[in-house]
Parts: structure tokens; sequence; C-alpha cells
């Protein structure tokens, strides 16, 4: 068997460098927003804001290699039904790359706390200080983050589908090793 065609090494290190952001910045986010108001749960918050701008930032650098550089063709053998579903899914999740991050960095600034990245570079806000805009976004910001959760979760499934079901290499693509 031959082995598929693979993506770029910066493709696949943006890959599984925003997908362990985005796992972690998830997984982190449920278990912040239950802490009782403290310092603890200022700087925990802090630390998920600098994730979520690192998301954008490498989503951005990711968007403009994958402008430059055309991914692998999938297998001949694909039906053209996944094929649009494929297409689909990747058009939702670099969409929604975007916006959860700038969701909760406009929730952020609406709610009156400033992105100071890393502690160091403080970021505009995006919008003036309101306590309703801020409900808002915070619900958008959610509602966005559990629709990335959804699709990661959909995107994982159907590539170890193709890897034990259809036994095509598909992971092969995008095998960091």
């Amino acid at each position: 068997m031959t082995l598929p065609a693979r993506y770029t090494r910066p493709a696949i290190a943006f890959h599984w460098l925003l997908a362990l952001l985005i796992a972690g910045s998830f997984a982190f986010g449920l278990y912040m927003v239950d802490l009782p108001f403290s310092p603890a749960r200022i700087k925990q918050y802090n630390w998920h804001k600098w994730a979520g701008i690192t998301i954008l930032t490498l989503s951005a650098l990711r968007l403009l290699w994958r402008l430059g550089h055309r991914p692998p063709a999938l297998a001949n053998r694909t039906p053209a039904w996944q094929a649009k579903a494929s297409q689909a899914t990747h058009g939702l999740l670099y969409l929604l790359f975007f916006a959860a991050p700038l969701a909760g960095w406009t929730y952020s600034s609406a709610a009156g706390f400033p992105v100071v990245y890393f502690g160091v570079l403080q970021l505009p806000d995006l919008v003036a200080r309101n306590a309703e805009l801020a409900a808002a976004l915070k619900l958008t910001h959610r509602v966005l983050t559990y629709s990335l959760a959804a699709l990661v979760m959909l995107h994982v499934a159907a590539a170890l589908k193709h890897q034990w079901i259809d036994r095509d290499r598909l992971l092969a693509r995008m095998n960091p090793f």
C-alpha cells in the first residue's frame, strides 16, 4: 500500500498545537466557571484568556499558511458526500477558531476585565464596558465553544472511522512522526 500524501510540516505543527490548546482551554474553561470569585479565579481567567489569544494568533497564522499551501487530496475512493462533509466541517472549524476567542475577548472587554497577554501586553478593548452586552457575549462565547467542541469530536470520530473502518490511512497525512 502506498503512503497517502502528507500535509506540510508547518500545517501538522499548527494542527496539533491548536488541538492541544483548544482541548486544554475548553477543559480549563469548564473547570473555572464554577469557581467562587477570588484572586485565584481571576488568575485562572487570565490563563484562559492567554490561551484564547494564542489560539486566535495561531489560527491566523494557520489560515495564512493554508491559503498558500493546498491540503493533500482525499483518496479517490472517498464518496462525494464525505468530501463535502469534510470541507464543510473544516470550514466551520476555521470559523470557530476565530469566532470563539473573539467572542471571549469581546465579552472580557464588555465585562470590564482587560486582556493583558501573559501579564505584559494589554490588548485593546473591543467594546466599551456594558453589563447587558457582557451577558449576551458570555452566552455567545459559551455557545461557540461548545459548538467548537462538538465539531472537534465529529472531526476526531471521522478520522478514527477512516483509520479503523475504512483503513485508508487518512491519519498518516497528519501524523507528526
